[in-house]
C-alpha cells in the first residue's frame, strides 16, 4: 500500500511531540510560536471559506437566504467552476487523493462486503470527482451459505470519502423519454457529501443515483423455490380443475364430437384453482419486492452510518482538516530546519522527517515538504543560501516576524480628530 500525503496525528499531538525536544526553557517559547502560526493560518483559511460559501450558495439546496438578483446560465457556469476549483484544491490542502476512474469502475466489479449488487447510470451526470483519505488494510468476518460457513477477508478501506456530482440538466432525460417526476433526484442539481470508513469494493453505493440490482444467487434463491412451488399448485390445483374446460374447448372447436357439460362443482374446482394459481403469484412478486426492500435497507443502513457531512457542512470539515495539516507541515518543517546545525536542502529535509515518525512513531506517510517550507518562506521563517540550502530562523526572530504580520493584517490608521473652535 502506497505511502499518503495525511500526517495521521492531531496538530496538538505534533506540536506536544516537537516541543518535547526542545530544552526545558525554549519549550513554552515554541508553543507560542506554534500558536501564533496557527492564528495567521486560520485567519488564511476563514477567507477560503468566505470564497466557497459564495461559490457555492447558487447550487446550495437548503439555503434560506436571499440574493440581490438571479444568476444567468453564464454566471451559474462561472460559479460552478469556481466551486469545484476551491474543493479540489481545499482537499488537495487537507492532504485528499483523487479517487481514479479505474478505482471507481473496480467497485462495480469487485466483490462487495455489503452482498449488495448496484448499478449507476455514469451518463446521469455532467461531472464526478471522487477524493479519499486515510487508505489502509482491514479485516472483516463475512458469512456464506446462511451462515453455515464463515470466512475472513481483507480489503483495502478509506478513512474518509468526498462526494462532488453534478447532475445533467432537465432536458437530458426527457430526450431519454425520463419522467422528470419519477427521477430520484434534481435535474442539475450538485451533490457534495463526506463519508467515513468506506471499503473500497462499496464506493459505488456512495453515488446519489445507485439502484439496487438482483445478484444472481439472489434470484437463484427466489426462482428456484418458486418455479418448484408453481409447478405444484399448478398440477395439484388447476389441472384437475382444466381438464373439463380443455374437453369442452376441444369440442366447441371440433377436436372431438363428445359434449361435455360443466357442472356446478367443476366451475367451483376451476375457480379455487385459479385463486390458488393467482395467490401464489402475488406471493412470490411480494418475495421478490421484499428481497429488494431488504436490500435497500441495507443500502440506507450502510450510508447513514458512514454519512460525516453533507453540502455546505462539508466545506468546515474539509477547511478544518486543511488548516490542521498546513499548520503540522510548517511546524515540522521549521522545528527540524531550527534543530539542525547545518543549512539543509528540501529533500533531506523531508527525508529526515519521515524518518523520524518511522523510527519514533511508527508511522509512515510521504511529507509534503514543499508544503511546509513554502509556508515558512512565505511568513519568512526560513533564510535559503544559493545553494538552495534551508535554516530557520531564531525562535524569537520568528515570533516576531509573525506578531508582525498579524499586526499588518489591517492597516487601518485612524486621524485625530479636529478640536471644536
Amino acid at each position: 500500500m502506497t505511502d499518503e500525503r495525511f500526517i495521521p496525528f492531531r496538530k496538538t499531538s505534533i506540536v506536544e511531540m516537537c516541543a518535547d525536544e526542545v530544552p526545558g526553557p525554549e519549550r513554552e517559547s515554541f508553543e507560542a510560536f506554534a500558536e501564533l502560526l496557527a492564528s495567521l493560518l486560520h485567519h488564511e483559511f476563514r477567507g477560503r471559506l468566505e470564497t466557497l460559501k459564495d461559490a457555492y450558495h447558487p447550487f446550495n439546496p437548503g439555503s434560506d437566504i436571499r440574493t440581490i438578483a438571479d444568476t444567468g446560465p453564464e454566471e451559474r457556469k462561472a460559479a460552478q467552476e469556481r466551486l469545484v476549483d476551491e474543493l479540489t484544491s481545499l482537499a488537495e490542502a487537507a492532504n485528499f487523493e483523487r479517487v481514479s476512474s479505474e478505482d471507481l469502475d473496480r467497485a462495480f466489479t469487485e466483490e462487495s462486503l455489503m452482498k449488495v449488487r448496484l448499478e449507476a447510470d455514469f451518463d446521469d451526470f455532467e461531472q464526478v470527482v471522487f477524493y479519499r483519505r486515510g487508505e489502509n488494510s482491514r479485516t472483516e468476518e463475512v458469512k456464506r451459505l446462511f451462515g453455515l460457513r464463515r470466512r475472513t477477508i481483507e480489503f483495502t478501506n478509506y478513512a474518509k470519502v468526498l462526494v462532488y456530482v453534478k447532475f445533467k440538466d432537465a432536458a437530458h432525460f426527457e430526450e431519454q423519454g425520463k419522467k422528470i417526476d419519477d427521477l430520484p433526484f434534481a435535474p442539475g442539481s450538485t451533490i457534495i457529501k463526506l463519508f467515513q470508513d468506506v471499503p473500497r469494493a462499496d464506493l459505488e453505493m456512495l453515488f446519489p443515483n445507485a439502484r439496487v440490482r438482483m445478484r444472481p444467487i439472489d434470484k437463484l434463491l427466489i426462482g428456484v423455490p418458486a418455479v418448484i412451488s408453481g409447478v405444484i399448485v399448478v398440477a395439484t390445483k388447476l389441472i384437475a380443475a382444466l381438464i373439463p374446460v380443455l374437453l369442452l374447448l376441444g369440442f366447441w372447436f371440433g377436436v372431438h364430437n363428445k359434449p361435455v357439460q360443466l357442472n356446478h362443482g367443476q366451475l367451483l374446482a376451476l375457480g379455487a384453482g385459479l385463486a390458488a394459481l393467482g395467490g401464489y403469484v402475488v406471493r412470490q412478486i411480494s418475495t421478490f419486492k421484499n428481497r429488494k426492500i431488504q436490500f435497500m435497507k441495507a443500502l440506507s443502513e450502510n450510508l447513514y452510518f458512514r454519512n460525516l457531512d453533507n453540502d455546505a457542512g462539508v466545506f468546515h470539515h474539509l477547511l478544518d482538516s486543511a488548516e490542521e495539516e498546513e499548520v503540522k507541515e510548517a511546524v515540522l518543517a521549521y522545528h527540524f530546519l531550527r534543530r539542525s546545525e547545518e543549512p539543509l536542502s528540501a529533500e533531506e529535509l523531508d527525508t529526515r522527517i519521515e524518518r523520524w515518525f518511522a523510527e519514533k512513531w511508527d508511522a509512515s506517510f510521504d511529507f509534503e515538504v514543499d508544503d511546509g517550507v513554502g509556508k515558512l518562506r512565505r511568513l519568512q521563517l526560513i533564510d535559503t543560501d544559493e545553494q538552495e540550502r534551508l535554516t530557520a530562523v531564531t525562535l524569537d526572530e520568528a515570533k516576531r516576524r509573525l506578531d508582525e504580520t498579524w499586526d499588518n493584517l489591517f492597516s487601518y490608521n485612524a486621524q485625530p480628530a479636529k478640536a471644536e473652535a
